[in-house]
C-alpha cells in the first residue's frame, strides 16, 4: 500500500499537466507542481484557497454557484465532459487552458473534484500564427486575383468576339438543321401516307370487293325469283344486301372518324348524364347488328350518380367496342357491360367470350389497319380500336384491356371526374 502511494505521488508531482484537488465548497486541498507553475503560485499559496483565485473574473463569481448547483441537481456543465476555459495567472494575465474535471466518491463519504489542466498557451500561438499566415496569404491572393482578373478581362473581351461570330455561324448551322430535319420529317410523313395509301387500297378494295360482289350476285338472284312462292328466297336475298349495305356503311364510318379525328374536327361538348342511359340507349340501338343468340346484358353500380363527358363521343366508342365484341364472338354468346366508379373514374367495361387476342399481337391492337393474325379471315376495317383510343384523348380518357386467347376479352374506359 505505501508502495502505490509512493508511486502514485511520483506521478502527482512529475506530470507535466497541471492538477488540482477541490473538496465540495471549492477549496484546493493538493496541488502538483505543475499547477503551481502553470499559475505563478507555490502550492502552499494554492492550498487552502478557494480555487476561484486562478480563475478569471467572468468565471470567478460563478463557480460556486456552479458547483452547489450540480451537487443539488447533478445537471454537469464541466464535470466529465471537459471544454476549453481560460485561467488566470499570479500576475494576471489569462492562460487558455483545457480543463477536465472528475468527480470521486470516497470511502468516508466524502467527495472530491480532481482537476486536469492542460497549457494552451503554444497551442493558441501556434493558432494565431497560422491566422497570420493565412492572412497574409489571403492578402498575396487577392493581389494575384486582381491581376488574373486583367488578364481573364482581356480573355474575355477577345472570347465575346470570337463566340459573337461564332454564334453566327451556330445560327446558319442549326438553320441548315433545322430545315434538314422539317426535310427529313417530310419525307418520313410521305412515306408513311404512301404505306397507310397502299395498305388502305389493299384493304379497302378487299373489303369492298366482298359485299359488292355479294350485293351484285343477289340482285341478279331476286330478279329470277319475281313470283309470289319466291318471297321467302327473294327476302333472304334482300337481307344479304341489307347486311352487305350495311357493311360498306360502317367501313365508311371508320373512314370518316379516323379522317375527323385527325384533322381535329370533332368537338367535345361536356354534358352531365347518368351512364345508364348512355348504356341503355346504345344496348337499343345495337340490336340490329348482333348475331344470333347474341344478347348485351348491363350491370350497374353507379347508383344513379351522373357523369360528365361528350355523350355522342363516348357513345361512338362504345359501339366500335360491342360491335367488335358482337364481331369476333360465336352465336349465342353473351357480351356484358358494366359500369363502376372507383375514386374519381368513372370505368365502363365491355366483355366478350369471343377469340381472343394472341400475345404477341397485343401491343399493335391501336395501330391504324392492325388485324390481329386470328382475324384475318373476319370482316374489318382495323381501324376500330385505333378511333376508339383517338375518342378517349379527346375526353381525357384511356383504354386498357385483357385478353385470352380463344376465352375472351375484358376492354375498360377509364375517364376521370
Amino acid at each position: 500500500m505505501e508502495d502505490a502511494l509512493k508511486r502514485l505521488n511520483a506521478i502527482f508531482d512529475t506530470v507535466i499537466d497541471g492538477i488540482i484537488i477541490i473538496d465540495r465548497n471549492g477549496i484546493i486541498e493538493s496541488a502538483n507542481p505543475a499547477a503551481g507553475k502553470l499559475f505563478g503560485y507555490t502550492r502552499e499559496e494554492l492550498i487552502g484557497n478557494n480555487v476561484s483565485m486562478i480563475m478569471t473574473e467572468e468565471h470567478r463569481s460563478h463557480h460556486d454557484g456552479y458547483l452547489h448547483r450540480y451537487q443539488k441537481t447533478r445537471e454537469a456543465k464541466i464535470i466529465g465532459i471537459g471544454r476549453e476555459v481560460p485561467g488566470r495567472h499570479k500576475d494576471g494575465t489569462e492562460i487558455p487552458i483545457r480543463l477536465a474535471v472528475s468527480e470521486v466518491s470516497l470511502s468516508d463519504g466524502k467527495t472530491i473534484y480532481t482537476g486536469i489542466l492542460h497549457d494552451l498557451t503554444e497551442i493558441k500561438k501556434a493558432e494565431n500564427t497560422l491566422i497570420r499566415l493565412n492572412q497574409n496569404l489571403e492578402q498575396r491572393v487577392k493581389q494575384r486575383t486582381l491581376k488574373l482578373q486583367e488578364v481573364i478581362s482581356e480573355l474575355l473581351d477577345v472570347n465575346r468576339r470570337y463566340e459573337e461570330e461564332l454564334a453566327h455561324r451556330k445560327e446558319i448551322e442549326e438553320a441548315l438543321r433545322k430545315n434538314e430535319i422539317e426535310l427529313l420529317g417530310m419525307l418520313d410523313r410521305e412515306k408513311e401516307l404512301n404505306e397507310l395509301k397502299s395498305r388502305f387500297v389493299s384493304m379497302a378494295s378487299h373489303e369492298f370487293k366482298t359485299p359488292l360482289s355479294t350485293i351484285l350476285s343477289s340482285v341478279s338472284l331476286i330478279r329470277r325469283y319475281a313470283l309470289d312462292e319466291h318471297l321467302e328466297k327473294r327476302e333472304k336475298h334482300i337481307d344479304r344486301i341489307r347486311r352487305s349495305v350495311e357493311h360498306l356503311d360502317g367501313i365508311l364510318n371508320d373512314f370518316l372518324s379516323l379522317s375527323k379525328l385527325e384533322e381535329g374536327r370533332i368537338n367535345i361538348q361536356l354534358t352531365s348524364f347518368p351512364v345508364a342511359e348512355l348504356c341503355h340507349g346504345l344496348i337499343s340501338d345495337m340490336q340490329g347488328i348482333l348475331k344470333e343468340g347474341q344478347e348485351i346484358k348491363f350491370h350497374d353500380d353507379t347508383n344513379g350518380r351522373p357523369i360528365t363527358s361528350d355523350k355522342r363521343v363516348l357513345t361512338n366508342a362504345l359501339i366500335n367496342l360491342v360491335s367488335n365484341a358482337s364481331k369476333y364472338s360465336d352465336e349465342g354468346k353473351a357480351i356484358q357491360c358494366s359500369a363502376h366508379f372507383e375514386k374519381d373514374s368513372i370505368v365502363i367495361s365491355v366483355i366478350d367470350e369471343g377469340i381472343g387476342i394472341p400475345d404477341e399481337d397485343q401491343k399493335h391492337l391501336f395501330s391504324r389497319f392492325f388485324r390481329a393474325h386470328n382475324a384475318i379471315n373476319i370482316k374489318g376495317t382495323g381501324l376500330g380500336l385505333h378511333i376508339v383510343q383517338g375518342y378517349l384523348k379527346l375526353l381525357d380518357g384511356e383504354i386498357e384491356f385483357e385478353s385470352e386467347l380463344n376465352k375472351g376479352s375484358i376492354f375498360r374506359i377509364r375517364l376521370q371526374q
